[in-house]
């Protein structure tokens, strides 16, 4: 599938788990979303915060604030964070949750909705 089309169903998929999170008591606000080249490094470059091939950089992730209640929740264990999570996995297949990373800086990154895109060869 072409980057146009995985970038498409990414935000068909990313309105669906905010009219989801509405529906069950949690309020979103948007955090990081695209990575800037000149800021964060080409795709494969090392540069700022952002991973090398980050998602951000090709406008297939988004990092939610999420909070229940008012209340800013960063603990991806949260019931309603958990729940965000597993619609996620469930609506794509090519649907990613930070909050089942386990490895480096990005371990437990619960507020990390992505797609994966292997386009690249």
């Amino acid at each position: 599938m072409s980057l146009s089309k995985t970038q498409q169903e990414f935000a068909l998929a990313i309105a669906q788990l905010i009219n989801f999170s509405h529906a069950i008591g949690v309020q979103l606000t948007f955090g990081d979303a695209y990575r800037d080249p000149r800021l964060h490094g080409a795709r494969g470059e090392k540069k700022g915060y952002g991973a090398r091939n980050s998602c951000h950089k090709l406008r297939l992730a988004v990092d939610f604030n999420v909070f229940v209640d008012g209340e800013f929740i960063t603990d991806g264990e949260h019931e309603k964070y958990k729940m965000l999570g597993e619609e996620w996995e469930m609506m794509h297949p090519l649907a990613r949750w930070g909050g089942r990373f386990s490895k480096g800086k990005s371990a437990g990154d619960a507020n990390h909705f992505s797609f994966e895109y292997n386009g690249f060869k």
